[in-house]
């Protein structure tokens, strides 16, 4: 029996960093519906579907879900979820290493291998020093969100009950998760001060990404930031402003969402919260079914950007597409260097972005294309549910519920996807091949 325990420890050993980490975040989602599925941490009957799709929700941090989390979770069942949204937004290799650490032992170069594929990193130089930035990161956020949300939940619940609605919601929203355990969700807080100030501040903090945390916190001088941070910080100013505005123009008077709420510094309110939790995180204080399908489309695009890497958020990421627009604009200007704040942008960072591109669109069109086929008549619906579980957003225009078992085993694939899919990728991009002949120059039409 040890020997094939060590005989298939070593056939794990040999897989590549990302298809390794792919491997730990199915086993956490294994382990996530197992403990969901006990009677401890339920108060209804949960199928294996519905546990499944919620633990890889959870571990993706996406948020969709299928039952109502608040009446159909105990307390433990709860507690659960909010254990694999942390591990699942933070990365379960940096607490591996936590771990580690704490027991005195060794991390090693395979270890740290993977800690860089999980962070998205390029080197294995300063990983231990990020780490511990992270952990000081997510402990300071959450605990600061959390006494925040107190000022709220504490008044309507109680100061036991309110604490435990604080700091969950104060993990999901750091996490980009957009769980929640209240029965109408943050709806009834349209315009609570507290939830439109600590979840929206939550979520931007968590989606920007640790290393632009640490960069701007070590040195605030903007000469001084990375060309990483630098990209970040302004593709965040345009898109920020961009989908806050956007909304409030498009919903302000449609009597579901906006048009609701009388007052404009209401309607304000709702489009700051609805406009930062847009890409990546899911909480909605408005109807989203309720809104108009431009409102929609626009949502769907910005849920395909998502946040920054080495962050808790999802999608295609914000330098993604900052760096494909940069190339676009070098293509028309004719240049063939690309540049950004002084520095270079090396034409490999360009294929990649084109290789992430191209596959990210085509999975989404795959999926809306097999979801369309089994749910018709739902097109819009269908879309903006792909998209939401690509980006790991977690908004949903009331459909979720409505996917038969063969369309919840596709959203859960598109979530997994999603989550992993770029470490996959990054690795076989990574791997070179040394070209053995050189063929002379062709000439293809395009456009």
């Amino acid at each position: 029996m040890s020997a094939r325990l060590e005989n298939v420890a070593r056939r794990l050993a040999r897989l590549p960093p990302p298809m390794m980490l792919a491997s730990l975040y199915a086993a956490l989602i294994l382990i996530g519906a197992l403990l969901l599925k006990t009677p401890l941490a339920r108060n209804i009957p949960l199928s294996w579907s519905e546990v499944f799709f919620t633990a890889t929700s959870a571990v993706t941090v996406t948020g969709l879900s299928v039952f109502d989390v608040s009446s159909g979770l105990t307390l433990f069942g709860q507690a659960t979820l909010a254990v694999l949204i942390q591990l699942g937004g933070t990365g379960l290799m940096v607490f591996a290493v936590l771990i580690l650490n704490s027991l005195g032992l060794p991390v090693g170069i395979t270890g740290q291998i993977y800690l860089r594929e999980d962070l998205n990193q390029h080197s294995l130089g300063q990983l231990a020093a990020l780490v511990r930035t992270i952990l000081k990161i997510v402990l300071l956020c959450e605990a600061l969100g959390a006494a925040v949300l107190m000022l709220s939940f504490g008044l309507d619940f109680g100061f036991w009950p309110g604490l435990w609605h604080a700091v969950f919601h104060a993990v999901s929203a750091f996490n980009n998760a957009g769980f929640t355990t209240l029965p109408q969700g943050l709806t009834p807080y349209i315009v609570d001060p507290a939830v439109n100030l600590a979840i929206p501040l939550l979520i931007i903090f968590g989606g920007i990404g640790y290393v632009v945390i640490q960069d701007v916190a070590r040195q605030p001088n903007w000469r001084a930031w990375s060309l990483h941070t630098k990209i970040m910080l302004v593709g965040t100013a345009v898109l920020l402003p961009w989908s806050v505005g956007m909304f409030a123009i498009l919903e302000w008077t449609n009597p579901l969402t906006l048009g609701a709420l009388e007052s404009p510094a209401a309607r304000l309110v709702a489009s700051w919260f609805q406009g930062v939790t847009t890409r990546t995180a899911g909480f909605n204080t408005v109807d989203v079914a309720g809104m108009h399908d431009s409102t929609s489309l626009m949502i769907i695009s910005l849920m395909l950007i998502g946040g920054g890497p080495t962050s808790t958020a999802g999608g295609l990421k914000v330098t993604t597409m900052v760096v494909m627009v940069i190339a676009t604009v070098a293509f028309f200007q004719r240049r063939s260097q690309l540049h950004a704040f002084g520095r270079g942008i090396e034409l490999e960072q360009v294929l990649k972005v084109m290789a992430l591109t191209a596959i990210s669109l085509m999975l989404v069109f795959l999926g809306v294309f097999v979801l369309t086929i089994s749910h018709d008549g739902h097109f819009l619906d269908v879309s903006f549910e792909v998209a939401s579980a690509f980006g790991t957003a977690g908004l949903s225009r009331g459909y979720t519920a409505e996917l038969s078992g063969f369309g919840r085993i596709v959203i859960m694939a598109i979530m997994f996807i999603g989550k992993v899919g770029p470490l996959t990728l990054g690795f076989f991009l990574a791997t070179q091949i040394p070209p053995r002949l050189r063929y002379p120059a062709g000439k293809i039409h395009l456009g």
